[in-house]
C-alpha cells in the first residue's frame, strides 16, 4: 500500500517537471524567435561598418562657353569644326589665313578648338554685300600678258618660250568677265575627272612628273606649302575679294607666300604628293565655295 502511494507521487512528480521543461522550451522559443525580415532598398544594400554613406549626385557644372560664341551664326563668322585648321579654314571661306589670324588676334593660329567662332571677313565690312565687288586695295590688275611686259623677281611673268604643254594650256584663248578675271587652263594634259561638289570640288588633270602648273589668272600667293591634309605640296591664290584658286598634289612648289604672280606664270611643277597618280587638282572656289573649273576657264 505504501509502495503504490510512493509511485504515485512520484508519477505525478515526473508529469510536472515534464510540463515546466515544456513551458520553459517555450519560452525560450518565443525569446529567441528570428527577426522579421526587411525586404527596403536600404536593407538590400548594406553599408560596411565604419564607412559613411555616399553623398547625394550633384550635377556637373555646365562647360564655359567657346570663344566668340556670341557671334555662332551671324555672317562673316565661322565656327570650327572637327579636323579644321586655319588653313583650311582660309581655304573654306575664300581668305587668307594670315588674314584670318590677324582679324581674330590670334596668338597661337595652331590653337584652335572645335566650336570657338571666328570672323571671317575684315573688320568693319558688311558681310552681307562683301562678295558684290572686289575690294579695291585688294584687287590684282588684271592685264594680259604681252612682250613688253618687263620681267624682274618673283612677279615675272611666264617665259617667252613654253613648252608644248604651256602652248596647249594657252593657245585656247581667254574668258574675260567672272570680275574682270581672265582666265586660262592651269596644265595642258587631259582631265581625268570632273568637278564634284561633294567629293573633287575640282578638275583632276593628268601629266607626267615635273610638268609646268601655272596660275590661272593674276594673284597672290596665299599658301604655298604640304600642311592641309588630302592635297599634299599646295598653292593657294587669291585673285581678288571674290576667287580663289588651289593647285594641288606637286611634286615641286616655285613660289612663296605672299608672291605677286601673274596669268601663265609656272608656279609649280605636277607630282603625286597625297595622291595616287601624277595628276593636277585643281580647284576655283568663289567666296570659299567651290564652283566647276570648267565654267570658267576658256573652252579647249
Amino acid at each position: 500500500m505504501v509502495m503504490t502511494k510512493n509511485r504515485s507521487m512520484d508519477m505525478k512528480l515526473c508529469t510536472a517537471v515534464a510540463v515546466a521543461v515544456l513551458l520553459l522550451a517555450g519560452c525560450a522559443t518565443s525569446k529567441n524567435q528570428a527577426p522579421v525580415e526587411d525586404r527596403s532598398a536600404a536593407a538590400r544594400t548594406p553599408v560596411p561598418h565604419g564607412v559613411p554613406p555616399a553623398p547625394p549626385a550633384v550635377e556637373p557644372l555646365p562647360e564655359p562657353p567657346k570663344p566668340g560664341a556670341e557671334n555662332m551664326g551671324k555672317p562673316g563668322y565661322y565656327t570650327v569644326k572637327p579636323g579644321d585648321t586655319m588653313i583650311r579654314i582660309g581655304l573654306e571661306t575664300g581668305q587668307n589665313w594670315k588674314d584670318l589670324v590677324k582679324w581674330n588676334e590670334l596668338e597661337n593660329p595652331n590653337l584652335i578648338e572645335v566650336g570657338q567662332t571666328l570672323r571671317v571677313m575684315p573688320p568693319g565690312v558688311d558681310p552681307n554685300g562683301a562678295g558684290t565687288k572686289p575690294v579695291t586695295t585688294a584687287k590684282v590688275e588684271t592685264k594680259p600678258l604681252s612682250a613688253a611686259t618687263p620681267a624682274s623677281g618673283a612677279a615675272a611673268a611666264a617665259p617667252a618660250a613654253t613648252t608644248p604643254s604651256q602652248s596647249a594650256a594657252t593657245s585656247s584663248g581667254t574668258r574675260d568677265g567672272d570680275d574682270d578675271i581672265s582666265w586660262m587652263w592651269p596644265a595642258g594634259g587631259p582631265v581625268a575627272s570632273g568637278f564634284d561638289e561633294t567629293r573633287s570640288k575640282g578638275l583632276a588633270i593628268t601629266g607626267k612628273p615635273g610638268d609646268p602648273v601655272m596660275a590661272a589668272a593674276d594673284g597672290r600667293v596665299v599658301y604655298a606649302g604640304s600642311g592641309l591634309r588630302g592635297y599634299g605640296n599646295l598653292v593657294i591664290l587669291k585673285h581678288n575679294s571674290t576667287y580663289l584658286t588651289a593647285y594641288a598634289h606637286n611634286q615641286t612648289l616655285l613660289v612663296k607666300e605672299d608672291q605677286s604672280v601673274r596669268r601663265g606664270q609656272k608656279i609649280a611643277e605636277m607630282g603625286s604628293t597625297d595622291a595616287e597618280r601624277v595628276q593636277l587638282h585643281f580647284e576655283i572656289r568663289k567666296l570659299g565655295k567651290p564652283v566647276d573649273p570648267a565654267k570658267l576657264l576658256p573652252p579647249r
